[in-house]
């Protein structure tokens, strides 16, 4: 049986400057969840890169799959409810398959 290849999802984020911790908030909750109570959801990074309310969630699911999956979580669902006010701009999300995935 071949082994599937990692699905990794980018999405990116223009956060108001004045509400970037309540995003990263609720950011958290849906990081957290996603690594917890999914087990096709290898790793969930929320970075926010330097000078600027940007922010990046870096995500590994065992296939496309289980990012299928996700999208039905509760978690994403409240993810979705909250983040929309506390946003500039959702820039469009990118897909693509991990070349190089590292052993633990």
């Amino acid at each position: 049986m071949a082994e599937s290849t990692p699905f990794v999802v980018i999405a990116e984020f223009r956060v108001k400057p004045e509400r970037l911790d309540a995003f990263l908030e609720v950011a958290a909750d849906d990081a957290a969840h996603s690594v917890a109570d999914e087990p096709g959801c290898w790793r969930f990074d929320v970075v926010v890169p330097d000078g600027g309310a940007t922010v990046i969630f870096y995500e590994i699911y065992h296939d496309r799959a289980a990012f299928d999956a996700h999208l039905l979580t509760p978690h994403l669902q409240r993810f979705r409810e909250a983040f929309p006010p506390l946003i500039e701009a959702e820039l469009p999300v990118r897909f693509g398959l991990l070349q190089n995935p590292a052993s633990g």
